[in-house]
């Protein structure tokens, strides 16, 4: 312990604290408040928290010399236990901070109390819930008191020593709230044992319960000035215990909840129980007891003559002794004892006179030498408050575990040093000593603790540690030749290690270097492992295609991390490694362009295949053309081109004949080239193949040439497909009549025969007269004479046909005439009171200004009007007004534009009158103006608006027309404001 840095230190806190009421006697402290008692009968009590104090005389009414024996005081500073003796015997008070007059508690009167256990757990200011009493007669009584009642609620009597009768010289109490109810834990100590209760239920069942078992205790026999009881409470909860007895100081911890059983069965909630003799205190002198104790975290308080000296419980070393200040005449008497406010982490020293204050100064920074003096380790770490403390720690255990020659275990500790000790000075110290994998070991400890800020160093380790491993690699390799073969080997182990350490690493590994080590060092499936951590697929797929690995290498292309140009870059070599079941990789790849695969699968197709073996490359055009719907033209073409070289044409006809683009607007029927595939099945002698690519051409003539030469069925069929050109179809069925007659070797009348049969087949596209150039000259007419005349009968059967339609056609035209006559006569009768369908004026009589139309002639007082034959009747301008706003746009300005021709044509004719030509001079100029009139009247006239086509149109037109927008706004509802509403108030 550094001398220089006093861990407890005194202060004189109260010199005259007596207050005239006689000397001191005893003392308790709890939250900032000291409670003292005096020879005279006093309790004083200071309250240093608000700067207070008080004074109670309990001696009022007892005769003779009275004394306080003992005060008690509660860890909150507010309920207070005094008990006085004198002539009239023992009694006991209780006080609360709040009352001003103490309370006698009678059914202890007679009795000493020794000792009191506050319930710490429980107890507020208002109420102390249960206390445990301790006597002189070895009695243990439970009293509760409530603030506000002004006396105890009860007093219990709970327990009597029995067989060693003995005053109970100090008492603890812990409790804990389990799911069953409270358990309670009592330490109880006299001059010569330790007792300790525990159960669960209410304290008097507790200590019924003690009737029929027996009573646990330890027993230390011995004199001792005072036996004490203390706990060292940590934030509300005791932590350990020392017991000042005759034999030492016996102490340990506490856990309370532990599940431990003593052979007697309670429940055993002691732990780590040690003994301190008091031989270790006098330093070869004769040994004194303390008359007193107090309990730090780490240290005991023993009052010794005095003196205080503090001994730290993990060691049992005297670090301090501690001097007081006292008066002249509290010398002869000294120091009386030790009490601690646990809740303000205090401690306190009185004599007759004073009351002193030792106070804790960080009492454990040095804990962490004061373990690893004891080579507790663990425990030194937890009290490490630096990280050079912890170094410290981890340097004895690494030197340790070095000195023993266990170096993985002392290359673990030494990992964990980061300031005291360097790395190159922890690495020459396991190279020194060639210790390969205790190296090993250290770097990838070091590479745990490092921060993921040292990437620079972390590298460089990460790089030595993959050296380290294919070093131990080779050297295993070396020393056991079954290495390979055994799978438990330790070769195996430390392989799979590795390929671990790559994983974890693969971030801070640099790529070029690590590889340029597994390559050196021969590792190819290693590399191979690194390179698929790196995402460096290249390598991977190449190092598997050399090995014929082809599925390995195609389950590597599958993964979506890797790049879609691998496929295009390795198709070549897999298609010829293993072609079904690249195929079958191709066909499960998304987002594939077969055209990039077309070289592969030129190279593929380049090479002899057996007969009866299935072309994989044709497979999979075939799932491009008809799965995936491609349309690129190279990959058709390929496809018809392994088609074309197949020995059966039935393939490649189909595909032909397939319309690939069906169901696409606008697509066409095929992809692949004509004209390449026309070369390609004219170089394969795909003769039925060039009929249909002639046709698809529309090279008809060239198409039926073709057939003639294979079949003349099949040019039969080419000549029927066309339908749209009369001209050529009957040039192609003669030339297929040509062909057949030439070819016919058989007897004349015979191939007559044939010929004219081979017309009916012709659906009377060919006659008799067509085909007779390509007979012989020779050839007599009388074999001929039934087909003349069957061709004669039907020219006359079409004169007939066409004098009818002629006469239909003029009596028609008669009918036609009637009617345009009988129209000119039509008209229709007008009801002086008819309105005007727009204006709702009457037709017959307007006003004035009404009167004229524009480009219209009034005749007598009438406007000009329309009349429609369902009744409707309109004024010219009225209908024309109309009519532009219910048309379109370039309808309306079509009508205003002949309107505007009109009037203007009809200016000029009236200036034309005026200079004095005649009514027929008139009626010629006026001629244009009546073509333009006739217009009109079919742009306006030619249905009823209300009756045509035009008022059903408008049954989809909106009722609110976008120009009526503000028509609209106006109509809207608004809320009122807040503002502007109004509250009225009626009176009743």
């Amino acid at each position: 312990m550094d001398p220089g840095r006093q861990v407890f230190s005194v202060d004189l806190l109260e010199r005259y604290a007596a207050k005239g009421h006689g000397v001191i006697t005893c003392m308790a402290a709890g939250n900032d408040v000291i409670v003292l008692g005096t020879s005279k009968g006093w309790v004083i009590r200071h309250d240093f928290g608000v700067g207070d104090s008080y004074e109670m005389d309990l001696s009022a009414g007892r005769p003779g010399e009275q004394s306080i024996h003992r005060v008690f005081v509660d860890s909150g500073g507010s309920h207070c236990i005094a008990t006085i003796l004198g002539n009239g015997g023992a009694d006991t008070y209780y006080t609360h901070a709040k009352w001003s007059k103490p309370r006698i508690l009678n059914k202890l009167k007679g009795l000493v109390v020794n000792a009191v256990a506050w319930n710490r757990q429980q107890i507020t200011e208002a109420s102390t819930k249960e206390i445990i009493l301790g006597t002189d007669n070895g009695q243990l009584h439970e009293i509760a008191v409530d603030e506000k009642d002004k006396k105890e609620k009860y007093i219990k009597f709970l327990f009597e020593l029995t067989e060693l009768p003995e005053a109970f010289m100090g008492l603890q109490m812990e409790t804990a709230i389990i799911s069953n109810g409270t358990r309670y834990y009592v330490m109880a100590v006299t001059p010569t044992r330790l007792y300790s209760f525990t159960g669960i239920g209410s304290l008097d069942t507790v200590f019924a319960s003690y009737v029929e078992r027996a009573v646990h205790f330890m027993e230390l026999p011995g004199e001792i000035p005072n036996s004490e009881l203390h706990f060292f409470i940590k934030q509300r909860r005791a932590v350990h215990f020392a017991w000042l007895s005759g034999a030492g100081i016996y102490h340990g911890g506490l856990n309370f909840g532990a599940q431990h059983s003593s052979p007697n069965g309670d429940e055993n909630f002691v732990e780590n129980k040690a003994l301190l003799d008091y031989a270790k205190l006098s330093e070869g002198a004769e040994a004194v007891k303390p008359s007193s104790l107090s309990v730090s975290e780490f240290h005991f308080l023993l009052l010794i003559g005095n003196k205080v000296k503090v001994v730290n419980r993990i060691s049992e070393q005297i670090i301090e002794e501690l001097q007081f200040d006292q008066t002249s005449d509290s010398v002869s008497k000294g120091i009386i004892g030790l009490c601690s406010d646990a809740s303000a982490g205090l401690f306190y020293a009185y004599d007759q006179n004073s009351i002193f204050q030792v106070s804790v100064n960080d009492e454990g920074r040095d804990m962490w030498k004061v373990y690893l003096d004891m080579k507790e380790y663990a425990a030194a770490l937890a009290n490490c408050r630096d990280p050079f403390q912890r170094d410290q720690v981890y340097l004895v255990q690494a030197e340790a575990a070095f000195i023993s020659r266990d170096f993985h275990r002392a290359a673990s500790f030494y990992a964990k040093i980061n300031y005291i000790l360097s790395f190159e000075e922890i690495t020459l110290k396991f190279i020194s000593v060639s210790e390969q994998d205790a190296l090993r070991t250290f770097l990838l400890r070091k590479l745990d603790n490092l921060a993921k800020d040292d990437k620079c160093q972390i590298t460089m380790i990460s790089t030595w540690a993959t050296e380290l491993y294919l070093d131990k690699i080779n050297r295993l390799l070396l020393e056991d030749d079954t290495a390979l073969e055994n799978r438990n080997s330790e070769y195996q182990s430390i392989i799979k290690e590795f390929r671990a350490f790559l994983s974890d690493c693969k971030d801070v590994l640099d790529e070029a270097t690590t590889m340029r080590l597994l390559e050196s060092y021969g590792r190819v499936d290693e590399l191979v492992y690194f390179a698929s951590l790196k995402e460096q697929y290249e390598i991977v797929i190449h190092h598997y295609i050399q090995q014929g690995e082809a599925k390995k290498a195609l389950e590597v292309l599958q993964k979506p991390a890797v790049p879609i140009d691998l496929q295009y870059k390795f198709a070549p070599d897999l298609i010829m490694l293993d072609a079904y079941e690249t195929v079958e990789s191709w066909m499960a790849t998304k987002n594939l362009n077969p055209r990039k695969l077309i070289p592969a699968m030129m190279r593929y197709s380049s090479e002899p295949h057996a007969k009866n073996e299935t072309h994989e490359v044709i497979k999979y055009l075939e799932f491009c053309v008809h799965h995936l719907l491609n349309e690129d033209t190279g990959v058709h073409n390929l496809l018809l081109s392994l088609y074309a070289k197949q020995d059966n044409d039935s393939a490649l006809l189909r595909f032909l004949q397939c319309k690939f683009g069906k169901g696409r607007a606008n697509g066409p029927e095929f992809f692949y080239d004509p004209k390449y595939a026309l070369r390609l099945c004219l170089k394969e002698k795909r003769m039925r193949a060039c009929v249909h690519i002639y046709s698809m051409m529309s090279m008809h003539e060239e198409a039926v040439a073709l057939a003639l030469q294979v079949d003349p069925e099949l040019a039969m069929a080419e000549a029927d497909k066309v339908e749209d050109d009369e001209d050529l179809r009957k040039k192609l069925w003669l030339m297929v009549a040509k062909h057949v007659i030439e070819q016919e070797n058989g007897t004349k009348r015979e191939n007559i025969r044939k010929a004219i049969a081979f017309l009916k087949e012709t659906d009377g596209l060919l006659k008799i007269e067509d085909i007779l150039p390509f007979f012989p000259d020779f050839a007599l007419i009388d074999d001929f004479k039934e087909a003349i005349c069957s061709s004669l009968e039907d020219y006359n059967k079409q004169i007939e046909q066409l004098k009818q339609e002629m006469n239909d056609a003029t009596h028609g035209a008669d009918n036609i005439r009637n009617d345009i006559s009988a129209l000119a006569q039509r008209y229709a009768v007008l009801d002086r009171e008819e309105e005007c369908g727009v204006c709702r004026r009457k037709i017959l009589t307007v006003s004035g200004d009404y009167r004229m139309a524009r480009g219209y002639t009034s005749v007598g007082p009438m406007a000009p009007f329309y009349i429609f034959p369902c009744g409707h009747a309109f004024h010219a301008r009225c209908l024309i007004a109309h009519m532009t706003q219910c048309t379109n746009q370039a309808q309306a300005e079509y009508i205003l534009d002949l309107q505007k021709q009109l009037t203007l044509l009809g200016d000029e004719a009236r200036n034309v009158l005026n200079v004095g030509t005649t009514e027929e001079d008139y009626i010629t100029i006026m001629t244009p103006a009546d073509k333009i009139r006739s217009q009109l009247d079919d742009a306006i006239a030619s249905e009823c608006p209300f009756c045509g086509d035009l008022m059903i149109r408008e049954i989809s037109l909106p009722f609110i027309q976008p120009e009526e927008a503000q028509e609209v706004a106006s109509w809207e509802i608004k809320p009122p404001t807040i503002g502007s509403q109004r509250s009225l108030s009626l009176g009743v």
